[in-house]
């Protein structure tokens, strides 16, 4: 009678394991990766590694990378329409986030020269920089390799510094130091590369702790509320108008992850890109931005995955 249950039991749990994968299978043919987007560049205007993509309230899609000019913004057909930025302001390109007015906040982590983040409006103009060109530093108004910034409903916000720091740092809508948390580790409110941040519906801060394997959660004081290491090593993430949460990485599962934004329930998986940065647009199509390129080509690009 045991034998017969615990055949049972495997033979059930075979079935629920089945389950699972075909529903994950499904959803990640959900997806199919337009080949003419983007449109070629137009002469002297080249591709560098592409570390973050956005997308504005207008719905144009804007590629932060790592040549010159810095800003490329496309058209929803792919089409270059304007371009715009500098190394008076960037060195090294990274993290690149709408804000809730839509303005962009921008981070420069090059080592020699950057350490730097700037809040800019759609056209380019410089609106806030925080930190000191070129000096590394963890004080309140110092950074050393920011990585990323997120911007809560009320102004104030929040900056994974990043990649030496391993630290997350608020201000207020001004731009004033109000807290912060972290320190290198692995337990709950550490970091070890605190890589990409956001802020959810319900407002808890999620940082994607990216050499950790999972994303942490957090409510805007620093308190810790829970993490998921269901989504890789976390490069990028966004959460679209559905709440669904996109994780893209490079290193680890090669591609976007996405499940949902309030439980953490994993719901598919898009291949066909190897990934930093994700942004999504209304109609639910999705975009990546490679700085590698990996098993999946040269990188330096980015690639529009349209939803059946």
């Amino acid at each position: 009678m045991t034998l017969i249950n615990g055949k049972q039991q495997i033979t059930q749990a075979i079935g629920v394991v089945s389950a699972a994968l075909l529903t994950f299978s499904l959803h990640a043919q959900e997806y199919v990766m337009d080949p003419n987007w983007p449109k070629p560049l137009p002469e002297g205007i080249e591709w560098g590694q592409v570390p973050n993509v956005t997308m504005d309230q207008e719905g144009f899609i804007y590629a932060f990378h790592r040549s010159d000019p810095p800003v490329l913004k496309f058209d929803k057909d792919g089409n270059l329409v304007d371009s715009f930025g500098s190394s008076q302001w960037v060195v090294r390109p990274h993290g690149f986030r709408l804000t809730p007015e839509g303005d962009i906040w921008a981070t420069d982590y090059e080592r020699q020269s950057g350490h730097t983040i700037t809040k800019i409006d759609t056209k380019g103009n410089v609106l806030l920089r925080l930190g000191a060109r070129g000096f590394a530093g963890a004080g309140p108004n110092t950074f050393n390799g920011p990585s990323d910034v997120a911007q809560a409903d009320d102004g104030s916000f929040f900056v994974a510094d990043g990649h030496w720091n391993n630290r997350v740092v608020k201000f207020d809508k001004e731009g004033r130091y109000l807290l912060e948390w972290g320190g290198k580790g692995s337990g709950p409110g550490q970091f070890n590369l605190p890589h990409t941040i956001l802020i959810d519906q319900r407002g808890r801060v999620f940082v994607g702790d990216r050499s950790n394997e999972r994303i942490q959660l957090f409510t805007q004081e620093g308190e810790y509320l829970t993490e998921w290491d269901q989504f890789g090593r976390p490069s990028g993430m966004f959460i679209d108008h559905n709440d669904v949460l996109y994780v893209a990485d490079y290193e680890k599962m090669r591609g976007v992850t996405y499940g949902n934004a309030e439980s953490g329930e994993v719901l598919g998986f898009i291949e066909g890109s190897e990934p930093e940065g994700v942004v999504v647009d209304l109609d639910g199509n999705v975009y990546t931005s490679e700085v590698t390129g990996g098993r999946g080509g040269n990188g330096k690009i980015v690639r529009k995955f349209v939803k059946k």
